[in-house]
């Protein structure tokens, strides 16, 4: 009895079991290519689902996309590798032909190509010898553009930067050595930038953040730093592989602020060493270099403003003598003033002479002129008007009322001070002031036969009070 054969259209494993079993094949059914295909990734993906290759980078590419492209290989053999963007942007290093790395990922196959493929997910450097071989590959290539020049960095740093930038973890021991060594020294206003300093995605941070530092204006809310430090501790050399990468040196090459780099410790030598300003052998250096000891610097500066203030005081001591010295030699006072004082009285009596003799001839000429203005009819006329004056001044005392009030007599006013001439004025005004020579009187008008009057209180006026009614012209 025969079996019948599945259908591979509508088994999708038939052609893996086709494969399994060796049907024979005369009688066993064709298979599509992408069936066959299929087939061989399926089974390669399975047998190989993660593996570690160790080789020799060679055809390196990176595509528009941002995925990276490569074949790994050794003496005899190769294998071609992709790694899709996302991994390869987190790479720590920059994949270069030539380079020993360690692929890790699985094994599949392209059926476009009828190849097959390792799909990397993370690469590293085999070795710390391949790490050298590509840092001094890196260095050669980046020398040769200049951004180890001397000519690109700054001869001199800040003496006294009043702000510093600091690259580097906030949490790890190097920001507190460098804190601790800076209140010490000097106290400055200190700008932390934190940033991954080891693994992926260390190199990007640190390269944002010293582009960050350059980026602030002058002026801003946020200060710009007069000087930048990088730094990080101690560790292998794929520990400090992110101060090695391209995009850090060029960060750092490119800053227009001044730069310290202070990665690992005295003997660890990374690119961005080369690249800065000044290079420190330890974080805690960094700081030593970036601000003095301000003791020192104000002992200092009182030495210097005690040589200059006895330097004024003996300018001014040596001026004095040698104006003392000219000053003997001038002639006196009284010598320089003599000619020009006689000068001076010469010349008075000639304006008098000159005066006198003007006036003269000017009166001479007004009393030729006229007759009225000759002196002699000048008396006359002053005698003439001082009779006259005299005369009315005998007539006004004569006139004034209050020479009759020293006889007995009384003037009368009522309470506005209008003078009352009649008894009927008074009757109608009530109250009365009386006026004599020595004062006055209040008094009270009585109802009668006739008018009488009752004298009241005496008011004086009060000094600087102003009288009521028309006042007097005496």
């Amino acid at each position: 009895m025969s079996v019948p054969f599945p259908d591979p259209a509508s088994d999708s494993d038939a052609p893996a079991r086709l494969l399994a079993e060796g049907a024979p094949g005369d009688n066993a059914p064709a298979l599509s290519v992408s069936q066959l295909s299929a087939a061989i990734k399926r089974t390669v993906e399975d047998g190989f689902a993660r593996v570690r290759v160790r080789g020799e980078l060679s055809g390196t590419k990176r595509a528009a996309s941002g995925h990276f492209y490569a074949a790994l290989k050794d003496d005899n053999a190769l294998i071609d590798m992709v790694m899709w963007k996302g991994q390869a942007a987190r790479l720590a290093f920059r994949p270069e032909d030539g380079i020993e790395v360690i692929a890790t990922g699985k094994l599949t196959t392209y059926p476009g190509r009828s190849k097959y493929q390792l799909v990397v997910d993370s690469l590293e450097v085999a070795g710390e010898g391949a790490l050298m071989l590509l840092f001094e590959k890196l260095k050669a290539r980046l020398g040769a553009e200049g951004l180890f020049d001397r000519e690109r960095k700054y001869e001199r740093l800040p003496y006294l930067p009043t702000t510093i930038g600091v690259v580097t973890s906030p949490t790890g021991a190097v920001i507190r050595d460098i804190l601790h060594r800076l209140a010490d020294r000097c106290p400055t206003r200190v700008i932390v930038w934190p940033v991954l300093v080891q693994g992926d995605g260390a190199a990007v941070q640190v390269a944002n953040a010293i582009r960050g530092f350059d980026a602030i204006r002058p002026g801003g809310p946020v200060p710009r730093p007069d000087l930048v430090i990088v730094a990080r501790g101690g560790g292998s050399i794929e520990d400090l592989w992110a101060f090695n990468e391209e995009i850090v040196v060029r960060a750092i090459a490119d800053c227009r602020i001044p730069t310290i780099s202070a990665v690992g410790h005295e003997t660890d030598v990374t690119l961005a060493d080369y690249a800065a300003d000044v290079r420190a052998p330890t974080p805690t250096a960094a700081a030593e270099m970036a601000v003095p000891v301000r003791a020192e610097l104000q002992a200092q500066l009182a030495t210097w403003g005690g040589r200059m203030i006895g330097a004024a005081n003996r300018h001014q001591s040596l001026g004095s003598e040698r104006l003392t010295a000219l000053a003997r030699h001038l002639p006196r006072r009284e010598a320089l003033y003599a000619p020009q004082r006689q000068r001076l009285d010469d010349n008075g009596d000639r304006l008098d002479r000159s005066q006198r003799h003007r006036l003269t001839v000017i009166a001479e000429r007004l009393a030729n002129r006229s007759g009225a203005l000759r002196p002699s009819l000048l008396a006359r006329r002053w005698d003439r008007d001082r009779a006259r004056i005299e005369g009315l001044a005998r007539l006004l005392t004569s006139l004034d009322p209050r020479a009759l009030l020293s006889r007995g007599y009384a003037m009368v006013r009522d309470a506005d001070g209008a003078i009352v001439t009649t008894a009927g004025k008074a009757r109608a005004a009530g109250a009365l002031q009386l006026q004599f020579a020595d004062g006055e009187v209040a008094a009270e008008v009585v109802d009668g036969d006739g008018p009488s009057l009752r004298p009241k209180a005496v008011r004086k006026p009060l000094p600087g009070a102003p009288k009521r009614g028309q006042g007097e012209l005496f």
